[in-house]
């Protein structure tokens, strides 16, 4: 089944002076105007459309891709303010409106702010709104494992580190002492889920499970090289200290030096660790 505000491969039906028409099941045939198809087109052929309403609210395709779909999340910049609400851009030629009782707070012009995309189910127009928490229901069973790849939306911070919308779906927690990057909120970055709490809530990490431990063993090692060997770090360290010269935590380190040792790549002294001769 079709929907209005998502993108999908649809065939090419028929062909017309100013465009294409697309199959789109149970929505019809659908539009694809000549400025924003790829040229060539010919019946039968496929192609990747989004779908969406234009400015007399008729279902209209376009090849160009939002920066959110209809069920997702976004950080968006208001374009302009009227009468109807805030408008934004989200990389299509008809802004999207969010209406003034959909503000969490009054959205000004030039600023950007995380929205959800939705459709009203009063008109069937795609509209957006910034009162986010209302679009997530934590209590919504899920099936995160951890180690698993999600993609997340930085938003708030709190004393513990951020809060994060993981997969457009549920909220997660990323710990300070596990962020060893700027973020800013509204940022969409990749993270793993590191581990799913009794209750269901969610840890995350931007450190993907036995794989990063892989990259924290690299790095330090080619911390060690550029040392000459030596570094004068250890179990004991501060675990500042180590954030600071390897941009890791002390558990990463403590993880991926017992790693190293075993490998016989280093030796582990009394005030910091070693290279072997020879390995790399």
């Amino acid at each position: 089944m079709y929907r209005i505000g998502r993108s999908y491969p649809l065939e090419v039906v028929k062909r017309v002076e100013f465009g294409v028409y697309l199959d789109a099941g149970n929505l019809g045939e659908i539009l694809l105007p000549n400025r924003v198809a790829p040229e060539g087109l010919e019946i039968g052929d496929s192609v990747k459309a989004f779908l969406y309403l234009d400015s007399e609210d008729r279902p209209i395709a376009t090849t160009k891709r939002p920066r959110a779909q209809v069920g997702q999340f976004a950080y968006l910049q208001v374009v302009e303010t009227t009468h109807f609400g805030a408008f934004l851009d989200w990389g299509l030629d008809k802004h999207l409106l969010v209406p003034f009782a959909e503000q969490h707070v009054k959205m000004l012009e030039g600023k950007s702010y995380l929205v959800y995309v939705y459709q009203d189910r009063r008109d069937g127009r795609i509209v957006a709104s910034s009162k986010v928490d209302k679009f997530i229901d934590d209590d919504k069973p899920h099936r995160f494992k951890p180690r698993q790849e999600v993609s997340l939306i930085i938003a708030n911070s709190t004393e513990l580190g951020f809060k994060a919308i993981v997969n457009h779906s549920h909220w997660g927690v990323l710990y300070k002492n596990d962020v060893f990057q700027r973020l800013s909120f509204g940022q969409s970055v990749k993270g793993y889920i590191q581990q799913v709490r009794a209750d269901g809530r969610i840890d995350l990490t931007l450190n993907g499970g036995y794989k990063a431990r892989d990259k924290n063993c690299q790095t330090i090692l080619d911390y060690l090289k550029k040392q000459g060997g030596y570094a004068a770090l250890h179990d004991k360290s501060d675990p500042a200290e180590i954030s600071a010269q390897l941009g890791m935590s002390k558990a990463a380190f403590k993880k991926a030096i017992g790693g190293l040792y075993k490998q016989q790549v280093i030796t582990i002294e009394e005030a910091g660790i070693r290279l072997i001769a020879g390995q790399s």
